[in-house]
């Protein structure tokens, strides 16, 4: 006798329908990742792009130097006539040194410097006696002096020192220890022409960029950068022992770096 048995059989649960705004919030959830990968990959082929059309923007520029020289004159001589007087006895070589002061003096009077600006230096003394690793000596006193005269009147001074040898005939004894040049001749009206050298020297710059620009089909835009560089003051007359305090005559240069936007 077979015993009946209430056999369930198992069947896939079924969910219910969904509603419709539960179907729309699913469509919707599924379509923001796509737009999401979608939006970062708009992203990353865009901004990459953009900063690499700025970058070649700001890159097109053209960098030149502009030169600018002039003529100068000197307007202040400074004059350092440095003399010295030797003997045993003291006194007698301070008088020496008063006697060859008013020589000098004398001298500059007679060549049109008599009203010039004069310093009189303190008188050095060297006594050799005190020197113990001297074993001979011809004097025992060294003076020296040193008279510095200031003009304006850089031709009468030029003039002067040309004639300097007619101080040695009169008894004067120039200081042989002094190796450089005893006058100097200076320009001091730098910033009376700075204005106008920079000028001329940043035209001549724009001169060189638009010349660059007419060669690359474009055109020189604003100023993107300038250095007015630094002025130097030169002698007019270069060799290899020349310098700028020794000459009158002078030449005044400056550089100028600057940079220009290319359109």
């Amino acid at each position: 006798m077979k015993e009946n048995k209430n056999i369930q059989e198992k069947r896939p649960l079924k969910r219910p329908p969904l509603s419709e705004y539960h179907q729309k919030h699913h469509k919707e959830k599924s379509i923001l990742p796509s737009f999401l990968v979608m939006l970062g990959l708009l992203g990353a082929g865009f901004f990459p792009g953009y900063y690499y059309y700025q970058g070649k923007v700001n890159a097109n520029y053209v960098t030149v130097k502009g030169l600018s020289e002039t003529e100068v004159k000197a307007d202040l001589a400074v004059w350092e006539i440095r003399f010295v007087a030797t003997g045993d006895e003291l006194p007698l070589v301070q008088k020496e040194m008063k006697k060859q002061l008013a020589i000098i003096k004398q001298f500059l009077a007679q060549n049109g410097l008599g009203n010039s600006e004069l310093e009189e230096g303190r008188i050095d003394t060297n006594d050799l006696t005190t020197n113990p690793y001297l074993e001979k000596m011809k004097s025992r006193y060294i003076l020296t002096q040193t008279l510095t005269l200031r003009s304006e009147d850089v031709d009468k001074v030029d003039e002067a020192v040309s004639k300097s040898g007619d101080l040695i005939s009169n008894g004067v004894i120039f200081d042989s220890q002094q190796y450089s040049s005893p006058v100097s001749y200076i320009f001091t009206g730098l910033n009376g022409i700075k204005a106008q050298m920079l000028e001329e020297a940043t035209t001549n710059a724009r001169t060189a960029a638009e010349e660059f620009a007419k060669n690359s089909n474009s055109k020189v835009g604003k100023i993107k950068y300038a250095n007015q560089g630094v002025f130097s003051i030169l002698p007019r007359i270069q060799t290899m022992s020349a310098s700028e305090n020794q000459q009158i005559n002078k030449t005044v240069r400056v550089v100028v770096t600057v940079d220009y936007w290319l359109k």
